[in-house]
């Protein structure tokens, strides 16, 4: 239920925070888009309903926007953001770039080298129809666009 849930609020709710919200550091590259779809439950509150009169709120009560989504999401046992590690089994190269799936046009990206760890944690943002290189090894990425064509046409991506 929350699943389907996160897939019809996740979308607005990042494009709503995601000018605001740029993560100074993180472990690994993650997605913070979901696919909008229209119909199903409704998106779940992101909005806590706060503490009671004399008590100190709880995480649940207290959490807002981004935050919350990730709380609802861990309390249902759903992964909200793409947290996993990119393919490091290879070096990417032009003719065959490690793809890195997104419901976005752009993707926060972390490369740790070829061989894993040779290098420290390089961040760059990888972007739709556009090949991304490392600086650091060279490896090649690829966004693995996954999203609706038309719902960041806002973002004035040309």
């Amino acid at each position: 239920m929350l699943a389907s849930a996160f897939r019809a609020v996740a979308r607005p709710a990042v494009s709503a925070a995601r000018s605001s919200l740029r993560p100074a550091t993180a472990a690994r590259a993650f997605s913070v888009t979901a696919r909008a779809q229209s119909g199903g439950p409704p998106p779940p509150q992101l909005y806590g309903t706060g503490a009671k009169p004399g008590t100190v709120p709880t995480d649940v009560e207290q959490a807002t926007g981004l935050e919350r989504l990730q709380l609802l999401g861990e309390m249902e046992g759903v992964s909200v953001f793409d947290d996993q590690p990119l393919d490091a089994s290879r070096l990417g190269t032009k003719a065959d770039p490690i793809k890195v799936l997104s419901y976005d046009t752009e993707r926060l990206v972390g490369c740790t080298g070829f061989p894993v760890d040779s290098h420290d944690v390089l961040w760059f943002t990888l972007k739709k129809d556009k090949l991304g290189r490392c600086t650091e090894c060279g490896s090649v990425y690829t966004l693995d666009f996954q999203g609706d064509e038309h719902a960041d046409h806002h973002h004035g991506h040309h």
